[in-house]
C-alpha cells in the first residue's frame, strides 16, 4: 500500500496566500464529495452542502482577491456563480416541498390531501430543475471549473508580503464593516427584499470568518456564531416569505374557479407562513445588535 503523505499543517508565520490556497482545496474536496449524492438526489443533504461549499468557495475568493491573481479569482467566482444557478433550483424546491408537506402533517387527512394536490406542480418542477442540474454536472465547463480549482489551490505563485494574522483579521473585518454599513444603510425596518440581501452580507461575514478561524480561534468563534444566529433568523424569514409567494402562485394557477379545499388548505398555509415572517421580522435586529457587539469586540 503507497504511504500516504500528509501535508505540514500552516501556522501564522505562512504566507496569507498559502492559507487561502489551503481553505481553497478544502472547500473543493467537500464540492467534490457531495457531487455523486447530488446526482443520485437520494439524500437532499448532499446537494445542499455540494451549494454550501459553492457558496463558500465564491465569498473566500471575492475575501482574498488581493493575495490571490485576481483576474483568476474573478473568473472563478463567475464559472462557481454559473453551478450555483444550476444548483439552487432543486435545493429551494427541496426545501419548499418539504416546508409545505412537514407544515400540513397536522392537517385533517382530507385536507393533506388538498395539500398534496396543492404542490403536484412543485414536483414537475422540481423534476425539471433536476434534469436541468444533471446537464450542468455533464458539461465541460463543470469539469473545467473543477480543473480550473484545483489548479488555483495548488498554484505555487507567490502573494504579497504581508503579517499573516492581521491579513485574515483585515478580510474579516472588511466583511464585518461592509455588513454594519449596510444594515446602517437599512435601519430596524426594511423591506423584506433587504432582510435577504443582508442574509447574504451575513453568509460572506461568516465564510470569511471560517477562512480565519484555524488561526484566529478563540478570538473569531463568538462571531462566527453570533453571525450564524443571525444568518438564521434571517433564512427563516426568507424562507416563509418564499413559501407564501409560492402557496400564492400555486392557488393563482388555478384561475378564478378553484377548488374549496385547495382555497382552504392555501389559505391556512399562507397564514401560518406569514406569522413566521412577522416573528423573524421582529427578532432580527435583537440579533443584529448581539452581532455587532461581538463584532466589535472581536475585531
Amino acid at each position: 500500500m503507497p504511504k500516504i503523505t500528509r501535508k505540514p499543517k500552516l501556522g501564522p508565520g505562512d504566507p496569507v496566500h498559502l492559507h487561502v490556497r489551503a481553505a481553497l482545496e478544502a472547500r473543493l474536496a467537500a464540492l467534490k464529495q457531495h457531487e455523486p449524492g447530488t446526482r443520485s438526489g437520494a439524500d437532499a443533504e448532499d446537494l445542499h452542502q455540494m451549494r454550501v461549499a459553492v457558496r463558500r468557495l465564491r465569498a473566500m475568493l471575492k475575501a482574498a482577491r488581493p493575495f490571490l491573481d485576481r483576474r483568476i479569482a474573478d473568473r472563478l467566482r463567475a464559472e462557481l456563480g454559473w453551478l450555483g444557478r444550476a444548483l439552487g433550483p432543486v435545493r429551494d424546491l427541496d426545501v419548499l416541498l418539504e416546508r409545505l408537506t412537514a407544515e400540513a402533517e397536522n392537517f385533517p387527512e382530507d385536507e393533506r390531501a388538498a395539500v398534496r394536490a396543492l404542490v403536484a406542480g412543485l414536483h414537475t418542477e422540481r423534476e425539471d430543475a433536476r434534469a436541468a442540474l444533471h446537464q450542468a454536472l455533464d458539461a465541460k465547463r463543470y469539469q473545467r471549473l473543477l480543473s480550473a480549482l484545483a489548479a488555483e489551490a495548488a498554484s505555487t505563485e507567490p502573494g504579497p508580503s504581508v503579517d499573516t494574522l492581521t491579513a485574515l483579521s483585515g478580510l474579516v473585518r472588511g466583511e464585518f464593516d461592509r455588513l454594519a454599513r449596510a444594515v446602517a444603510k437599512a435601519g430596524p425596518e426594511p423591506v423584506d427584499e433587504v432582510l435577504h440581501a443582508l442574509r447574504i452580507d451575513g453568509k460572506r461575514l461568516r465564510y470569511t470568518a471560517e477562512l480565519a478561524l484555524p488561526l484566529l480561534g478563540k478570538k473569531i468563534r463568538p462571531l462566527l456564531k453570533a453571525t450564524t444566529d443571525f444568518q438564521d433568523v434571517l433564512g427563516e424569514h426568507q424562507d416563509a416569505c418564499v413559501a407564501q409567494d409560492r402557496v400564492r402562485a400555486l392557488l393563482a394557477a388555478h384561475g378564478e374557479v378553484i377548488d374549496f379545499d385547495l382555497a382552504f388548505v392555501g389559505g391556512r398555509l399562507v397564514e401560518r407562513e406569514e406569522a413566521r415572517r412577522v416573528s423573524r421580522r421582529a427578532a432580527w435586529w435583537t440579533v443584529w445588535l448581539a452581532l455587532e457587539q461581538t463584532g466589535r469586540s472581536a475585531l
